[in-house]
């Protein structure tokens, strides 16, 4: 009698303990890791002790390198195209630096030629030099011609401007593009048979290029 009812204790111990153990494992880990696809960039989602932290990495901004590119070079930094700075910079240098000179040509001849025609008196001896080397028509002209350049190269320094922000703007966009070795684009000559080669070989057939492009 005795076995028995200790054989009855020892089955609940060991259908308690089997029970525990299914409990334990079908419980959720402490630390779990998720991963979520339905974001620009992969987020990490961990879980830690019932407290959880969300860390989703900003996709790139096409917003936000427009407006960095309001500080010209500034645009490219942010989209991290640095070798294209040298460019940016060399074309701002380009055109102030010709703007600047025929500026200042361009107020030499307007004086020499107020000069000329009495407008003005107190000028100095390189203005005077100059009023004295050239006719009034010659002034004028020089006048002109200066002055259209120096406001043809402040619009293209503008321009240059405009197009430093375009391009951080669409290199933003273009981001995450992923340009794959396998998209290619070969180009080709290629010679064609026409159909008597083979009966009579005199014919030379088609000759012509050929472009393939992998996908």
């Amino acid at each position: 009698m005795k076995r028995f009812w200790l054989l009855i204790i020892l089955s609940i111990c060991t259908l308690q303990c089997l029970k525990a153990q299914d409990t334990l494992q079908m419980s959720p880990r402490e630390d779990t890791l998720i991963l979520k696809q339905d974001l620009p960039e992969p987020a990490l989602i961990q879980t830690e002790n019932n407290a959880s932290s969300v860390v989703v990495k900003k996709p790139h901004s096409p917003k936000k390198a427009t407006l960095w590119a309001l500080i010209p070079g500034m645009g490219q930094v942010y989209n991290k195209k640095y070798w294209k700075l040298p460019i940016v910079y060399a074309g701002f240098g380009i055109t102030t630096y010709y703007a600047v000179v025929n500026g200042d040509d361009y107020k030499l001849y307007k004086q020499a030629y107020d000069y000329k025609m009495g407008f003005i008196t107190d000028v100095s001896d390189k203005v005077k030099r100059e009023a004295e080397k050239y006719t009034a028509d010659n002034l004028l002209t020089l006048r002109d011609y200066y002055r259209s350049n120096m406001e043809l190269c402040w619009i293209l320094a503008a321009a240059w401007y405009v197009l430093q922000i375009i391009d951080a703007n669409v290199d933003a966009h273009f981001f995450y593009y992923d340009i794959s070795d396998e998209l290619t684009l070969q180009v080709e000559p290629q010679w064609n048979p026409s159909f008597n080669d083979y009966a009579q070989g005199t014919s030379l057939g088609n000759v012509g290029i050929s472009v393939k492009f992998s996908f």
